[in-house]
């Protein structure tokens, strides 16, 4: 997911994890680091989070690098390790780099427990308890915030984006409208159209979310790029891949930045067997070294797909960094970890296993397919089984999904949902 700049007045939209797997992310998520185009979103000059990364040579930019000064100077002043975990977690979504998020949590781990904190602090704090996957906690201080500060709209945005990431879907639509109540129809009718492409209906989705693009309101950059991926993503469930392939491409050519849209449309563009163009959106520099695991586990298929010889020495690069994870004991179940067991074969079992697990935690589409694809591969048809249940609660479809969900009822060993 996605948080957005200011600690007074910016209210930008999650990426959530139903999104992305950025840790959503959880897709995550999920949206895009802008706010939105109405005046009330606009955020502080002060509060605008780099372009960049820090981790790259040259090192930290001055505006991340003065934040980061006077968060270390004075520790424990509230106000300024808000202002550097906003920017730090926004920069780790944006980048697809959860190191990001380490940051903001040492930054308010001085407040971690505290339960008399403004509504800023509840919020950022349940931003990062849901990036390190602590959803019932990072929900309950969105909720906290919302008490405290009912009228910003950013607090309403993630809660809707928690709620989808349970498949509480009767929360959303409560959530929707509210929004509406609160902020009007068409602010809301942007939460509808996610609504129907989660729920069957990405063709009343497309047509909503084509009409509000065209809205006056939404013509900044951030708000083309959030709606530009939910447009795809429509497009991509209703079974028009080439028609997502279309506009994330148009997006990207004006927001080359944007990790978001770049990972959606390498990794569709692999599922169509389209290996070189893959390859060439997700490997956009030639530091591989800052490339998202994401990123890097759709170069790795895509040269597979090509029988490229660098194929080997991303593999290793990949098997290298999941190592080191686990050094860390790092606990997160994150999805090119899941991508890497299941879609590229290292190791189904586990694969399975971590699904499992993360079922648990998150109902997802991207999750959804890959749990039943390597229950599938292991000839264990009723481990999926909860992917089937929340397929038929939610009314969700997509081409690639119901295809698999097919072969899984079809098997020998399927009887059935079981009571």
């Amino acid at each position: 997911m996605d948080i957005h700049q200011t600690a007074e007045s910016t209210h930008a939209r999650p990426i959530h994890k139903f999104l992305v797997q950025i840790g959503l992310v959880a897709l995550l998520a999920v949206w895009a680091n802008h706010s939105l185009g109405q005046e009330r979103f606009v955020p502080s000059p002060l509060d605008i989070v780099l372009p960049t990364s820090v981790h790259t040579r040259g090192g930290k930019q001055d505006s991340l690098h003065t934040l980061d000064q006077a968060w270390r100077a004075q520790p424990q002043d509230l106000d300024a390790a808000l202002v550097y975990a906003r920017a730090v977690f926004n920069l780790g979504l944006s980048e697809g780099d959860l190191r990001w998020f380490g940051s903001a949590k040492a930054a308010l781990s001085p407040w971690w427990r505290a339960s008399d904190l403004p509504a800023e602090a509840y919020f950022l704090r349940g931003l990062v308890k849901q990036g390190f996957h602590d959803f019932d906690e990072g929900l309950q201080d969105i909720d906290h915030a919302i008490n405290l500060e009912p009228d910003r709209p950013e607090l309403w945005s993630w809660r809707f984006a928690l709620h989808l990431l349970f498949a509480d879907m009767a929360s959303a639509r409560q959530d929707t409208e509210e929004i509406a109540r609160r902020f009007g129809e068409e602010e809301a009718n942007v939460y509808r159209a996610v609504l129907l492409y989660r729920t069957g209906q990405p063709l009343q989705a497309v047509q909503l979310l084509t009409q509000i693009v065209q809205s006056p309101s939404y013509q900044d950059a951030g708000s083309q790029d959030w709606l530009g991926f939910h447009l795809g993503e429509a497009h991509r469930v209703a079974g028009q891949p080439d028609m997502a392939i279309t506009v994330w491409r148009e997006r990207l050519k004006l927001s080359a930045r944007s990790h978001l849209l770049r990972l959606s449309l390498a990794e569709l563009l692999n599922k169509q067997g389209r290996y070189q163009q893959a390859k060439a959106t997700a490997i956009f520099q030639t530091d591989l070294s800052n490339l998202s695991d994401a990123l890097l586990m759709q170069a790795l298929l895509a040269s597979r797909g090509t029988k490229n010889a660098d194929e080997a020495r991303l593999a290793d690069l990949m098997d290298a960094r999941l190592k080191t994870q686990a050094l860390r004991r790092e606990a997160l179940i994150e999805r090119p970890k899941l991508v890497y067991q299941i879609s590229y074969g290292k190791d189904l079992p586990s694969g399975l296993a971590l699904s499992i697990e993360n079922w648990r935690l998150q109902k997802e589409p991207p999750d959804a397919l890959l749990f039943v694809q390597v229950a599938l591969a292991l000839g264990q048809p009723h481990a999926a089984e909860p992917v089937v249940v929340w397929m038929e609660q939610t009314g969700y479809l997509d081409p690639e999904l119901n295809a698999a969900v097919k072969r899984l009822k079809s098997h020998p060993s399927w009887k059935g949902l079981r009571s």
